[in-house]
């Protein structure tokens, strides 16, 4: 496995972001996405605490320094401390990871104590009390801190943490705080942007997966390349008319966080979300995705996203079809046909 190593030159980017010294990260959620990203991080010779919420599982990680729950077969690098102690894994940590599922995340940072700066990288919104919210609104109400960046783009936990090659983007209103989480996790294996957008940078990887669903369903009916690709590209314009809609910037979709995300999500056999479209059409119940290990983001996303287009009346066709089929067991030849029956207008 190959090991990016800490260079002189990059501890010396990291002093121009403020850090005099090596930084010490916490990684809250031992998932998939937890853990591949703790093990980029500890590849380069940074520490990096992994907090479990299960002492059990934390245990099993620092006996086996393997994630056989959901990275089987990756070793855990020196340097990588997995513990369910989160007063030792957020004691004196200059930056929180938070890898924690969207149902979960405020009540799980709620006793926390807390970090001077947080990463998200949940793909998720909510819907609460009149008022739709990306994690990074959410971190930043749970926490009361202001220092909150977003990770996304196409970034499958099982390639990144066999360090095959992939790009993301970070984003903040912090120029600073982009700046060390690009220096924390860019390496031979993973080459990571900076942008300002945080609104479309977060929305972009919430929202694909709305669309990955479909793409699962398609995929589960036999309906073939050409219709999944129709899906996928009008999909994509979806998200657009949406974030558009938010204040993001219509730029931010075209790239890593939008359509790269988008591409990988829909297509790879990888993807939770598309895997579970396909079993929904295939039999498999609500309440089984949501009773199964890894979280299907996609299923929240697009109660949150249904909740928001009845209050605002923001038309979201695909997303409604989605809704109707997970929550409504509508069928879904007959919401394809009554996408397909829409009234015909201009590209």
């Amino acid at each position: 496995m190959p090991v990016a190593l800490l260079m002189p030159q990059a501890q010396t980017q990291m002093q121009r972001v403020g850090l005099d010294k090596t930084p010490r990260v916490a990684v809250l959620g031992a998932g998939a996405w937890g853990t591949a990203l703790a093990l980029l991080v500890a590849s380069k010779g940074t520490p990096v605490y992994l907090w479990a919420r299960r002492a059990k599982q934390a245990e099993a990680l620092r006996l086996r320094r393997e994630n056989l729950e959901y990275l089987p077969g990756i070793p855990l690098p020196d340097g990588l401390y997995p513990t369910s102690n989160a007063e030792e894994a957020l004691a004196k940590a200059d930056l929180a990871v938070v890898a924690v599922p969207s149902k979960a995340i405020r009540e799980t940072l709620a006793p926390l104590p807390k970090a001077p700066a947080y990463v998200s990288v949940t793909k998720g919104l909510h819907y609460n009390q009149h008022h739709l919210l990306r994690m990074s609104q959410v971190i930043a109400e749970v926490s009361g801190e202001g220092r909150v960046a977003v990770l996304s783009g196409p970034n499958l936990a099982e390639e990144i943490a066999r360090f095959l090659p992939a790009a993301a983007v970070v984003a903040s209103p912090q120029e600073e705080l982009s700046r060390l989480v690009q220096e924390l996790l860019s390496g031979p294996s993973f080459r990571v942007y900076t942008s300002t957008d945080v609104t479309g940078v977060e929305l972009g990887g919430a929202l694909k997966n709305v669309i990955a669903l479909a793409a699962g369903m398609v995929d589960g009916l036999g309906l073939g390349d050409n219709t999944k690709a129709a899906l996928i590209t009008r999909g994509l314009r979806e998200i657009i008319k949406f974030g558009l809609a938010q204040g993001a910037e219509q730029a931010t979709f075209m790239g890593l966080s939008g359509l790269g995300d988008l591409i990988a999500t829909a297509s790879s056999p990888y993807s939770r979300n598309r895997g579970a479209g396909e079993r929904l059409v295939q039999g498999e119940t609500l309440e089984g995705l949501e009773a199964q290990k890894q979280v299907v983001e996609g299923i929240y996303t697009v109660k949150a996203l249904h909740a928001w287009s009845q209050e605002t009346g923001l038309e979201m066709p695909i997303t409604e079809a989605v809704y109707r089929v997970v929550y409504e067991n509508a069928d879904p030849l007959e919401q394809i046909d009554l996408l397909m029956g829409r009234q015909a207008k201009p590209e």
